[in-house]
């Protein structure tokens, strides 16, 4: 997802907009959208080439238990149940034994009432999915289709191409631009002669990869859901071209290299359980087991990625965010974790981040973004950066924060990871400095965290928390010196210097727009002198 710049505060650009929807909505543009090629089908991908992109476990649905063709005008939908519908990507869940007079007749249906533009119908990323799902299932509805039929479906495909093609430049969501890019690519392969829209397609595909990856191919975002979702339509991409005996360019190859090996960092064994900034639990087996059935095999040796690292071995890990805030562009999805941290042990998980509230209509959306929800420090209830809400709902950064230094070791006695960064600086004048070591020997976590004040410092109060995964039993000692966890297979005990820790109850967003009670660790104290240390320490029993 991308950035809108708020109209409210930029009256030319909210002027220019209403313009532009005035002559969308024209007979003058209708009528250019509308100078369509002559030409049916030069090439139908397989149909196995769209399990990359589209979620369908099995064709189980008959078309004719659908009533799609009353609905069509029905106002009382949501947004989303209007995407969904008009998308036409349920049609990957219809039966090939169902009816293709229906399926026909549900389509001819919807083009006689949306051939022309319209806002909802023809918003890019619907208009985009719809393309590629009308492609996809055309065996299943075409063919036997008469004349009329044929060259009337393919007249409002072209258009609606015609439509993406000239307004794919002025969306600013950058997934909507892969989508859609990708669908104008198929465009041009499946029409005879259609060159430019090959063309266009592929100047685009050149453009997002320069534009939205930094040089090791990880997204700007910081967003490991972006990896999966970008992997997966540079993945399709490539297919249709092979598929298409096309040309593939190298750049593409290139991106899906470093791109795999993002993956491959952020998913290798925990199956999206990495929750920093965007993520939530993923399940990406099916998808893996599409890159294997077609021959990519990604291998990374890196430890350092997208501004997270991660130190390993075959028992235990962690991994710790040590990456700036990103442009203010691609921050929709950031969440303000700086120096957060995961642990796992034995394939559970330890020490976790709370997650992503992905609806950005809901009040948890912001709860879920700020720092009181991942296993780091906060000061004075803040957030090491803050968001503004635009005029499209989306909370943005308002400031920023940079990591100042970053050390990283391992060996078979002692794994290290030092970090600090700046995100209280300007408002209080203070320093995060994070250290922890393990002792994989021992299963022995020892932490500090170390508050500086750069400036003439003021008392002012931090919290550290540590989450717990849901289900993960904790409770305080009665000499109240410790905190004792208790996982699947194994055992922790929690201490610290500081006498003012306990556990509370919180939220956790590990599954997508839902949440359920998790425990927490915090300890809370007041900065009170130059350079505050707070010792802890994790150890299995």
């Amino acid at each position: 997802m991308g950035y809108k710049e708020n109209s409210i505060t930029n009256p030319f650009l909210y002027i220019t907009k209403q313009i532009r929807k005035i002559y969308l909505n024209s007979s003058i543009y209708n009528t250019k959208i509308s100078k369509v090629f002559d030409g049916g089908f030069e090439y139908i991908p397989h149909l196995k080439i769209f399990d990359c992109i589209v979620k369908v476990k099995d064709r189980r649905n008959r078309i004719e238990d659908y009533n799609i063709e009353s609905i069509w005008g029905n106002q009382n939908l949501s947004e989303k149940d209007f995407k969904k519908l008009h998308s036409f990507f349920w049609l990957f869940t219809i039966d090939l034994k169902s009816s293709k007079k229906i399926t026909r007749s549900v389509i001819s249906n919807w083009t006689s009432l949306n051939q022309n533009y319209s806002y909802k119908s023809w918003e890019l990323n619907t208009l985009s999915k719809r393309i590629i799902s009308w492609i996809a299932n055309i065996n299943n509805f075409y063919h036997e289709g008469d004349e009329y039929f044929k060259i009337n479906f393919t007249k409002v495909l072209k258009k609606q191409l015609n439509h993406l093609t000239n307004e794919i430049e002025n969306t600013e969501l950058v997934n909507d631009k892969m989508i859609g890019c990708s669908a104008i690519i198929m465009g041009g392969l499946c029409f005879k002669h259609q060159l430019h829209y090959l063309n266009m397609g592929f100047q685009l595909l050149k453009k997002i990869i320069n534009t939205i990856f930094d040089n090791n191919g990880f997204p700007k975002s910081r967003n490991p859901r972006q990896v999966i979702f970008y992997l997966k339509y540079f993945v399709f991409i490539r297919e249709l071209l092979r598929d298409s005996n096309t040309d593939i360019p190298e750049y593409l190859n290139e991106i899906i290299f470093y791109l795999g090996q993002s993956f491959d960092f952020c998913f290798e064994d925990n199956d999206g359980s990495f929750l920093f900034n965007g993520n939530h639990n993923l399940d990406v087996t099916g998808f893996k087991k599409y890159l294997k059935e077609h021959s990519y095999k990604f291998n990374n040796k890196l430890n350092s990625l997208g501004g997270y690292s991660i130190i390993k071995n075959k028992k235990d890990k962690i991994i710790v965010d040590f990456g700036p805030t990103p442009e203010k562009r691609y921050s929709v999805d950031y969440q303000s974790g700086a120096l957060s941290f995961e642990i796992f042990h034995d394939k559970e998980k330890l020490i976790t981040n709370c997650g992503y509230f992905q609806n950005y209509n809901h009040k948890l959306n912001i709860i879920s973004k700020s720092t009181a929800a991942h296993s780091t420090l906060s000061i004075d209830d803040r957030s090491s950066c803050k968001f503004k809400k635009d005029r499209s709902g989306y909370f943005a950064l308002d400031s920023n924060m940079k990591v100042l230094k970053k050390k990283i070791y391992q060996d078979d006695e002692i794994w290290e990871i030092q970090g600090s960064h700046d995100g209280y600086l300007k408002e209080y004048g203070i320093l995060h400095e994070r250290n922890i070591k393990y002792f994989p020997k021992e299963f022995r976590y020892i932490g500090k965290d170390i508050l500086i004040s750069k400036k003439k410092f003021r008392k002012v109060s931090f919290d550290i928390r540590f989450h717990l995964m849901p289900g993960t039993n904790a409770i305080k000692t009665q000499d109240k010196e410790s905190i004792l966890l208790q996982l699947k297979k194994t055992g922790w005990k929690f201490t610290c210097n500081y006498n003012n820790f306990g556990i509370e109850t919180g939220l956790y967003f590990g599954k997508k727009d839902s949440y359920s009670e998790n425990n927490n660790i915090y300890v809370n104290g007041e900065i009170s002198k130059e350079e505050e240390i707070i010792k802890w320490e994790i150890k299995k029993i």
